[in-house]
Parts: structure tokens; C-alpha cells; sequence
């Protein structure tokens, strides 16, 4: 096969779904005249151009073209129930005539959080807000006033929402090993951030020591995602969590788990499956039912710092939000986390591991090298073999696909499947092993199809 071959290839899976959703084409052109980019959130671009999805039911959405998806996006990861839930939707609806926000303290408010410190021990007390950005945030913010210290270390690739200190290295440092070095992720972020942050790669606990011996006394807390959500579902090597709880023990620093995504991954989250207990935790995404939302919280003695009331003047925090803690969200919240019971838990995370079973074996079969990692109902294709335990790992690959990422994408949508334009899939309590098969089956498909477009193209990823 030749160059012209290859790109007629690409050509045609592009104009497949360009045909299949000309409305769509119409939409973003319209979008683009107000919306930067055409809509209000980076994530949702892809190339050529987004389709514009109209409505859900289940795992199934539908664009203004009429076509129908399995949904493995979920509002990424957020929707653990899929779309329109009959007991969130009659939740919503029933507080919806009694009002949204009553400014005042509400009876739903602490009946989510006692759910909510119900199932994660190491939470005594909880605040929220309205997305997992406002959680890390005030988290940190918590840290540094309960321990007087200013420095946080985050992991080199982790994303932890969109405030200044966690845009740093969102993407991993590639230059070389050892340390990152410490980039902002674009302009805007003020230099002076990098002073008070100090990053490490995930899974190295001999570097975190490294860091906290050096910085004795100066740090913090650490922040980290018990296993790597947006850049690649990478889980913790065994014995990682217990050897940064010990670490933060011995250095006198606090541990937040940002479970924002991993939450799901049990009724207590990935700090229940592991045994280990962070000092503070932030949340978000499944626990409002589908509405905005976020929320932070652990030991009694650090949350205490946000009572309005607390003895120290000096040491109290604020926390302010219009809508923290509204009585929609708060009411479809307690709807969606009672209805992901274990038996809940225990099906979609089956599911996940037979998709990602699936879709390895559907690499193997097509003789291209590639994995799926992940835990749980959460799952991740990285177009390389070999050990993935860090976010650079996960990168190497992306950059040596080159554009595979992206066909794949749009081929998959082409067959009905719905996902990420990066490669990660996510599973809904609506799903059966029907929806499952039927996204393995159209991943073999779209490889068989791209298969010698990566030979021309991509040949380091043909298996020899």
C-alpha cells in the first residue's frame, strides 16, 4: 500500500460521518459566531467538528441528525446511570416545584452528606460546590490552612480541575526523566504558581520520599488521583496507596485523594477498595445525579476550619457559592448514589472488565500493538505494549499514533458508539452485555479497517 491509499482511507471514514451528520456541520458553524470554538468547554471538540447531541434515554443518546449511539462518554464519567433516570428525573422534578435554591440551609443538604460520609470512613464532615474544580480548590486551600504551609505536590500528567495551581503539568513533563519539569498548561497562569508546587511522577513512591526529605517541613499536602483518570485510567501498582499514606505519616503531610472520576469504582470509592484513608477527599461528577456539582471534605479537625462559628477567629476559612449545595442537585444526588448500591457496583464494574477484555483481545486479533487499562467500569485504549504506570507512558503512545486516536474515534461513531475522542470509554448502570459486545465488535471493525492505514502511516504499530 501506498500514501495515496492510506489518506484515501482516512478520507472516507471522515466523509462517512460528515455525511451522517450535515446538521451538525450546520450547527457549528452557527455555535462558532459567540462560542469560542463553538461551545463552552475544550473537551467536547474534535475534528472535523462535534455532532450535536439532542437527548438521552438510558445508554443511548440521538443528534439533531437522527442517529442513535451507545453513550460511553456519559458527560465523562459523571453519569453513572446514563440518561434520564426514572428515580432521578422524579427526584428533580418533585424539588423542582418546591424550589432550587432557598438560600438558607436545607433538610436534602445534610441528608446527602450523611450518605455521603456514610460511605467513606475517612470523611467526618463534608462542604460542596458545583464542580470537582471548586472540590480540589477548597481541598487544597484546607490543607494549607490546617498545616500553616504553602507547597503542594502533584502528580507530573494528574488533572485536578481548572484553578491555577493544578494547571501545571496537565500534560507530562516528556522532556526527561527523573523530576518533571514544572510547565503551565497556557498562557494566564501566573509564573508565581510554580513557586508552591513541586511535581512527581505517579507510582514512584522512592521520588515522593526524595521530595519530602528535601522539603522537609515546607510541604503541604500531596494531591493525586489513586489512579490516573483523564490521562490514561492508570492504576496503582500494588502497594503504592499504603506507601503514600506511610510517606505523608512519616513527613507530617496531608494526603487528598481527588476521587472526582474513581468514586464509582466502589460504593466508598478507590480509597475503600485499597484499604487507605486520605486526610481530605474531593468529589464531584456521579454524586449530583447528573447536575453540577462538587464537594470536599475529611477530619473533623481540618473541616472544622470552615464553621462559621469556630473558636480561632483567626483560622476560620470561607466558602461561598450561589448554588453550593442546591436543593436539585442535592435531591437527584441522593436519588443517584442510593440507586448505585453494591449490587450496582459490582455489575457495571463486571461489565468494564469485560469490555476491556474485549477490546484487547481485538488488538491482538488484528495484529496492532495497543492495551486497555483501567479499573472498574472505567477504561482507557493506549496505542502501545509494554508497561503504562505513568502519565508519560500513556502520552508516548498518543504522540507515536499520530492521527489513529482520531479515526478510530470517528469510525467507532460511524458504527453507533459513543466515547471519548481520546480513547476512554465509561459504562452506565443502564448497560447490558448487549451494549458491550456490540462496542467490541465495532472496535474490531474500525481496526480492521484502520489497520492498513497504520501500516503506511504508523508501521511501528503493526506487530511484527
Amino acid at each position: 500500500m501506498n500514501q495515496q491509499k492510506a489518506q484515501k482511507i482516512r478520507k472516507e471514514i471522515i466523509e462517512r460521518f460528515t455525511q451522517n451528520t450535515k446538521q451538525a456541520k450546520k450547527h457549528d458553524v452557527k455555535a462558532k459566531k459567540h462560542l469560542p470554538g463553538g461551545d463552552t468547554r475544550n473537551a467536547s471538540y474534535y475534528p472535523p467538528y462535534p455532532a450535536y447531541i439532542e437527548r438521552g434515554k438510558g445508554c443511548y443518546i440521538y443528534d439533531c441528525d437522527g442517529n442513535r449511539y451507545i453513550d460511553f462518554l456519559n458527560n465523562y464519567t459523571s453519569l453513572i446511570h446514563g440518561h434520564a433516570h426514572p428515580e432521578i428525573v422524579k427526584a428533580a422534578q418533585a424539588q423542582l416545584k418546591k424550589g432550587t435554591v432557598l438560600s438558607s440551609p436545607a433538610v436534602i443538604t445534610y441528608q446527602h452528606a450523611d450518605l455521603l460520609c456514610k460511605r467513606l470512613p475517612s470523611m467526618d464532615m463534608v462542604r460542596y460546590g458545583n464542580s470537582g474544580t471548586e472540590a480540589t480548590l477548597f481541598a487544597i486551600r484546607a490543607a494549607r490552612a490546617f498545616t500553616k504551609k504553602d507547597t503542594i505536590i502533584k502528580m507530573d500528567g494528574g488533572y485536578h480541575g481548572s484553578h491555577d495551581l493544578v494547571e501545571v503539568n496537565i500534560r507530562p513533563d516528556m522532556t526527561a526523566r527523573g523530576l518533571p519539569k514544572k510547565n503551565p498548561e497556557g498562557p494566564g497562569i501566573p509564573k508565581g504558581v510554580l513557586r508552591d508546587i513541586v511535581l512527581v511522577p505517579f507510582n514512584d513512591l522512592d521520588t515522593v520520599e526524595t521530595v519530602l526529605k528535601r522539603q522537609k517541613g515546607k510541604i503541604a499536602a500531596i494531591i493525586m488521583e489513586p489512579m490516573v483518570g483523564s490521562l490514561g485510567m492508570i492504576p496503582p501498582r500494588p502497594g503504592y496507596l499504603k506507601g503514600m499514606r506511610t510517606l505523608c505519616n512519616k513527613y507530617n503531610v496531608l494526603l487528598i485523594f481527588d476521587e472526582v472520576i474513581t468514586f464509582r469504582l466502589s460504593t466508598g470509592g478507590l480509597q475503600a477498595i485499597s484499604g487507605v484513608e486520605p486526610d481530605l477527599t474531593a468529589l464531584g461528577k456521579i454524586i449530583g445525579g447528573g447536575f453540577a456539582v462538587g464537594a470536599f471534605g475529611g477530619r473533623k479537625e481540618i473541616m472544622a476550619l470552615f464553621d462559621p462559628a469556630y473558636p480561632e477567629r483567626s483560622r476560620r476559612m470561607g466558602h461561598s457559592g450561589t448554588f453550593n449545595g442546591n436543593n436539585i442537585t442535592m435531591a437527584a444526588g441522593i436519588a443517584a448514589l442510593k440507586n448505585y448500591d453494591k449490587k450496582a457496583v459490582n455489575r457495571v464494574n463486571k461489565l468494564g472488565d469485560r469490555l476491556r477484555n474485549g477490546f484487547t483481545k481485538a488488538l491482538k486479533k488484528t495484529g496492532l500493538k495497543g492495551q486497555c487499562t483501567g479499573l472498574g467500569s472505567l477504561a482507557v485504549i493506549h496505542w502501545r505494549d509494554g508497561d503504562i504506570t505513568t502519565a508519560r507512558d500513556a502520552v508516548e503512545g498518543m504522540i507515536k499514533a499520530k492521527d489513529m486516536p482520531m479515526l478510530l474515534h470517528l469510525e467507532m461513531m460511524n458504527r453507533g458508539i459513543f466515547a471519548a475522542s481520546r480513547g476512554m470509554f465509561v459504562v452506565s448502570t443502564p448497560m447490558t452485555e448487549k451494549e458491550i459486545d456490540r462496542a467490541v465488535k465495532a472496535f474490531e471493525s474500525s481496526l480492521k479497517i484502520l489497520k492498513p492505514y497504520a501500516a503506511e502511516v504508523v508501521p511501528e504499530l503493526i506487530k511484527p
